[in-house]
Order: C-alpha cells, then sequence, then structure tokens
C-alpha cells in the first residue's frame, strides 16, 4: 500500500506472510538505485567530495554520488554523476560492488565503480548542491574518517575495496 510518493524515494506498507503462515506489515524505503564511483586520477589517488548531509547535521566527505535517473543504465549514471559532481571524464569505468545499502527496510541497490584514467574538466553541479571536491591518497582518506568527516558506508566500502587492492598489489610485486 503506497503512503508517500516523494523526489528521491517512496514510501510503502507490504504485507507478507511466512512459510509457517504467519504474517506481517513491513514498511518499505522504495529507491529507484544510486551509483558511487571511486574515481582514481592516479594509482594511488582518490577523489572526494565534501557536502552538507542534513541527516547528518554535519559537511562529510564522500566519493562523488548520486540516483541512477529513470531508465539509465548504472554505469551512465556514474559517468554522469562523476562529471556533474568533479568535473572528471573517465576513459574506464568497471562496477566493483552491488549491495544493497539498508536492505532491512529499503530496496536501493548501490552500484560502485571504479573510474580510471580521469581527463578533469568543469564541474555542473545541481542548483542544491554545494560540492567541495579534493583528491588525496588512501591514507589520507581514512585520517578523514579517524577525524569524523568520512562516515559514509559507500565510501568506507570504497576505501576498504580499495585498501585490499593495494595489498594485493604489493603482494603481487613480492613485497
Amino acid at each position: 500500500m503506497p503512503i508517500f510518493n516523494g523526489k528521491i524515494f517512496s514510501v510503502r506498507t507490504d504485507r507478507i506472510r511466512y512459510a509457517d503462515g504467519t504474517t506481517q506489515s513491513l514498511d518499505i524505503v522504495g529507491h529507484a538505485g544510486s551509483t558511487c564511483i571511486l574515481a582514481l586520477p592516479e594509482p594511488d589517488k582518490l577523489v572526494l567530495v565534501r557536502q552538507y548531509r542534513h541527516p547528518a547535521r554535519a559537511k562529510l566527505w564522500e566519493i562523488p554520488a548520486g540516483l541512477i535517473e529513470p531508465g539509465e543504465d548504472p554505469a551512465d549514471g556514474a559517468r554522469r554523476e562523476l562529471r556533474e559532481e568533479t568535473g572528471y571524464a573517465a576513459a574506464s569505468i568497471r562496477e566493483i560492488v552491488t549491495a544493497y545499502a539498508t536492505p532491512g527496510f529499503c530496496d536501493e541497490v548501490l552500484h560502485l565503480f571504479l573510474a580510471e584514467g580521469l581527463a578533469a574538466g568543469t564541474a555542473r553541479l545541481d542548483a542544491d548542491e554545494r560540492i567541495e571536491v579534493r583528491v588525496v591518497d588512501l591514507d589520507a582518506a581514512w585520517e578523514l574518517y579517524e577525524s569524523g568527516e568520512l562516515r559514509d558506508a559507500k565510501t568506507l566500502l570504497a576505501l576498504m575495496w580499495l585498501r585490499d587492492r593495494q595489498k594485493s598489489t604489493f603482494a603481487d610485486c613480492g613485497r
């Protein structure tokens, strides 16, 4: 049963029946899905954006991200969001993780992409966006986490993936 339809998400109540015959009502947040981009202008550097996040009541550092438009391929959405938020265009982009953001109450699927071969350009921010862009190394990104300025799950997932990739690369080199 639909309860709310907004610009970014909707809310509905689903009634489900379990195998044992019992039923339950669940409130579900409906979301079109999102794309997020681990953008590497150099092998040891990543692009972060800082913006005010009202639910957190703070300006947070994150990887670029945004909503997937209706009918849009997630990879195309990743390219679009990267250009809009940072000005960068990627020569190559590939999906590295697909996951439910918060499956206990929301059907949002998060698509994490790796973008490499970046060419700088001019950001094209939406009217409601106030974004600062910074290129940092992985250690600096973890320092932002330690200071409390980087706290969102998609960025932490990207940082963990990148840290694991770097460890694997060093192991392959015999280090």
